[in-house]
């Protein structure tokens, strides 16, 4: 392939001036377009070296196939000049240039915000409830345990100051969150939320007096709404005095400059408005909880699922924030929305346990029965996405079963202290005098959505899947797959490099291998982490984010396997790769690994492709195997052409 001659028309066909920034992954090179109707489709169709292309979350994607990508990118980024880039910060440019609902823009926002600090209020929430354990009376008799054996009074009392320090100095974690995510520098925002909570403050009774005017000394421990807008503050003027100052003071005047305006601006207009709103807001929800009480728990259980699928929960984090620093400092109503969200997600889990029961295809029953144990831990995107939704009828019977136990939760007031994992788990979070109620209410969950769903399900789930009372009734057994191509017949075999489930390559959610545009192959949902050689031969292509190889068997096979979809943009997080280019493998060689789990958590999926890329060049290729299969058994049939044919 003449590489610059194909980086330089595929320029041509979408624009030079229409370019943004590019980016490439193992087998595509990643593009963001001004405008995508400039494209000229017809020119990159007839390219030889372009394999297909399309659209999708704002990229243009045109597919080259592995190997010739790495040297394509190269070509096209001296032509053009653009600055290199990740495919994550691709994905970021691709975001900004889409219209976005300015709804979801914010909670987004949020949710960038909150998510990374969540740890660290899950381990302060988590402390909190083992110092109850030791303190509450009547639990374990009229007495606390503390009370009881006072020589564990020392451990109670440091395990107290460690559960306050994430709640009570939370300002400092936001900040550094936020600052990342404005694009400020985030030791001058961890300086910002120190400034905020520093011990000197005095609250409201004391004040500095400043050119006549009182400026109020308020500590801001425990706040979030204040916060943020300071640092938001922070990162413009930081960001303005990086552009107006001279590089010789800059390094210096800019932080002292940021951090002092900001500073007395946070104390002196923005502390105060937002903590009053913030106070507001917090009391606003207590007073909706306590006015609606086990109603509104109810339907907030019933919808809670189906809110999540909208991706609106992202927003929950920065209210449970709020409602579980309430709690700590001995006022408000606790974390209601945890204990909701548990009823949601083993509701949710329970559906797929009762899909188990009625499914008789393996596929379903391995994948519902791992689906529902990870939802009952508070993991809900298998079980949502991979079955309730796939039958319908799942999904909203869970949300009955969801609405009643919220409901029933409310009624006993249940509540939980802190926040941590969504599911049977979560009683840990749970203020221990609610722990009896929250495990009933669990158990309510998971059985009215169980028999809900079973019930309905044997009579209206699709018959093929159904299982059936008696052998006389049952639904003729479908045909298993069969491949064309014997064993003996095939000139060349690839093997499966992973355990897992074998299926059809047409059935992955990608279109660049479900349409067969890289070849022919099979898809593999795996079972295993380790990566093994499908082929003797040499490794032509490791890539440094490690979610793709590129082989060449010693009879000119050349097989592509590429582990998961869109999983460059972990940036090899959860990868780890034992080989390099130029490799000499055998069959049954390692690889490397890849966390299935890390990849599933973050929201990508895991399927393994195994493809042979140079599938024109042959007369034929088949998959050999279907359902449950080993690493190292026979996948791949390929049929050589004929010397005078090729």
């Amino acid at each position: 392939m003449d590489y610059k001659k194909v980086a330089s028309e595929v320029i041509e066909a979408v624009g030079r001036d229409n370019l943004v920034a590019a980016a490439h992954c193992a087998t595509r090179l990643r593009l963001v377009l001004k405008d995508d109707n400039k494209v000229d489709q017809a020119a990159l169709d007839s390219n030889e070296g372009v394999k297909g292309t399309f659209k999708q979350n704002g990229q243009y994607q045109v597919i080259i196939g592995p190997g010739d990508v790495n040297f394509v990118y190269d070509e096209l980024i001296k032509a053009t000049g653009l600055s290199e880039v990740s495919t994550e910060d691709l994905k970021e440019i691709a975001a900004k240039g889409q219209k976005t609902n300015p709804v979801m823009a914010f909670i987004k926002l949020l949710s960038d915000i909150f998510v990374p600090i969540i740890p660290a209020l899950v381990a302060g929430g988590l402390l909190m409830a083992l110092n109850n354990f030791f303190t509450q009376p009547g639990l374990f008799g009229p007495k606390s345990i503390v009370s009881m054996s006072p020589v564990i009074k020392g451990l109670s009392d440091m395990i107290q100051l460690m559960s306050a320090a994430p709640f009570m100095f939370m300002p400092i974690l936001v900040a550094i969150s936020a600052a990342k995510r404005f694009g400020a520098n985030q030791f001058l925002g961890a300086a910002i939320g120190m400034i905020m909570t520093t011990p000197d403050l005095g609250g409201a009774t004391k004040y500095w007096d400043i050119f006549g005017f009182h400026v109020s000394q308020t500590s801001y421990t425990y706040q979030v709404i204040p916060v943020l807008a300071a640092i938001y503050v922070l990162a413009f003027l930081e960001k303005r005095f990086h552009k107006w100052l001279p590089s010789a003071v800059d390094f210096t005047f800019t932080p002292l400059l940021s951090v002092m305006i900001t500073g007395f601006l946070t104390f002196t207009v923005i502390g105060p408005v937002l903590k009053f709103v913030s106070d507001a807001i917090t009391n606003g929800i207590v007073w909706l909880y306590d006015t609606t009480s086990f109603v509104g728990m109810g339907v907030f259980g019933l919808t809670y699922s189906a809110i999540v699928m909208t991706g609106l929960h992202q927003s929950f984090p920065a209210i449970e924030t709020q409602l579980v620093t309430a709690f700590s400092q001995g006022h408000g109503a606790g974390d209601f929305i945890f204990v909701t969200a548990s009823m949601a997600n083993v509701a949710q889990g329970a559906a797929t346990f009762a899909i188990y029961f009625l499914t008789k295809d393996k596929k379903m029953k391995g994948l519902s029965s791992s689906a529902g144990v990870s939802a009952l831990l508070g993991i809900t995107e298998p079980a949502l996405f991979g079955v309730n939704l796939k039958y319908k009828f799942p999904f909203f019977c869970a949300l009955v079963g969801s609405g009643v136990a919220a409901a029933f939760a409310g009624l006993t007031k249940v509540i939980a202290a802190s926040m941590g994992s969504a599911g049977f788990l979560g009683f840990l979070s749970i203020y221990p005098k609610s722990i009896p109620m929250y495990l009933v209410a669990e158990l309510i969950s998971f059985a009215v959505t169980f028999a809900i769903t079973y019930v309905y399900g044997k009579g209206h789930m699709p018959q093929e899947v159904v299982a059936q009372e008696t052998t006389q009734t049952a639904t003729p057994v479908q045909p298993a797959f069969e491949a064309d191509m014997n064993v003996q017949d095939a000139d060349s075999i690839v093997v499966a490099p992973v355990d897992g489930q074998a299926v059809a390559l047409t059935s992955v959610n990608d279109p660049v291998f479900s349409t067969e545009a890289m070849g022919k192959g099979i898809a593999i949902k795996p079972s295993d982490n380790t990566i093994y050689s499908p082929v003797d031969g040499e490794l032509t292509v490791a890539y440094p984010t490690k979610h793709a190889y590129g082989l060449v068997a010693e009879d000119g096979t050349e097989v592509l396997i590429h582990i998961g979809i869109d999983t460059v943009q972990m940036e090899g997080k959860g990868f780890e790769s034992f080989v390099k280019a130029g490799d000499k493998v055998k069959k049954g060689d390692k690889l490397g690994t890849a966390d299935m789990d890390a990849i599933q958590k973050a929201g990508y999926d895991d399927t393994v492709m195994v493809i042979v890329t140079n599938t024109m060049m042959q007369k034929d290729v088949q998959r050999l195997v279907d359902g449950t299969v080993k690493h190292g058994e026979d996948a791949i049939g390929v049929q050589f052409k004929p010397a005078e044919e090729k």
